[in-house]
Formats: structure tokens, C-alpha cells, sequence
């Protein structure tokens, strides 16, 4: 008898597409479709297709007719696979090196290129929130100026 692998948490907004449920209404341990993750990144689809054949410790589970769900972890590791390649500069290969020389729980544990422990912390954010706090960060700014 085989065990069956436990089921995503199920995100029920009412009929159409589940994936037009947008992510920060989901909890955070539930699962994401390759969309969201892809929305959440601001990476396409088919790179997270690429690197699940690059980083080994990348499984997403997959359904019927091949659908992925991202577990948290998963959408953690993606993160950090991002940061490497793209704000620190990392090749798949030295990315590779990286997480097999320090064991995956390290790796995601382990600070941003800054120091910042928030940094390996951080969740994407949509857009329109980045752009509502860019304006509150700039009106901020300008009170601080004013103020001394």
C-alpha cells in the first residue's frame, strides 16, 4: 500500500481559475501554483521550469496532467536561488556550488549579501504594494527633512 502525499490547501474563492486567486490572500503555508510563484518573483514560468532541473533539492509537487504546487520552503529556495543569480551575480553553477557545499537548510538560513538576517526573511511583495510604500517612504523622508 503506498501513502499518498498530502493535499495543497485548497484556496476556495468561488468559481474560475484558481489561479487567479492572488497570493497574499493565501496563507502562508499554503501551496502556489507555478503563476504565483512566477508573479511573486517577477520570474517567468518557464525559468522556474529551467532551474527545477538545475537545483535538485527543487521538487515542487506535481497533480494531475502535470500541475505544480510550490510548497513554502520551495518558494524560499526559489528566492534565494533568484538573489544569487540575479542581484549577486552567481552563475547555475556557482549557485549550484553553493547550495551543495552548504546543505540547503544552511543556505536558506543564511544571511543576505548585505548581513541583513531580515533580507533571507523577506516576501515579495505586488507591485501596487511596493509602490504605495516607495510613496510612503519618499513622504517620510521629505517630514524628516522638514523636521531637522
Amino acid at each position: 500500500m503506498t501513502t499518498a502525499s498530502p493535499e495543497p490547501p485548497i484556496n476556495d474563492n468561488g468559481p474560475g481559475d484558481p489561479d487567479s486567486a492572488a497570493p497574499e490572500d493565501k496563507a502562508p503555508s499554503a501551496y502556489r501554483t507555478i503563476s504565483e510563484v512566477s508573479t511573486m518573483l517577477e520570474v517567468p514560468q518557464h525559468v522556474l521550469r529551467f532551474w527545477e532541473t538545475k537545483f535538485a533539492p527543487l521538487r515542487p509537487m506535481k497533480r494531475g496532467g502535470g500541475r505544480r504546487y510550490y510548497r513554502p520552503e520551495d518558494v524560499t529556495l526559489l528566492q534565494k536561488i533568484k538573489g544569487w543569480l540575479y542581484d549577486e551575480g552567481l552563475t547555475i553553477k556557482g549557485a549550484q556550488k553553493r547550495l551543495k557545499g552548504r546543505g540547503i537548510r544552511q543556505a536558506l538560513a543564511e544571511d543576505g549579501p548585505r548581513g541583513s538576517a531580515d533580507e533571507a526573511k523577506a516576501v515579495p511583495l505586488p507591485e501596487s504594494a511596493r509602490r504605495e510604500l516607495s510613496a510612503l517612504l519618499a513622504e517620510l523622508r521629505a517630514l524628516r527633512e522638514e523636521l531637522g
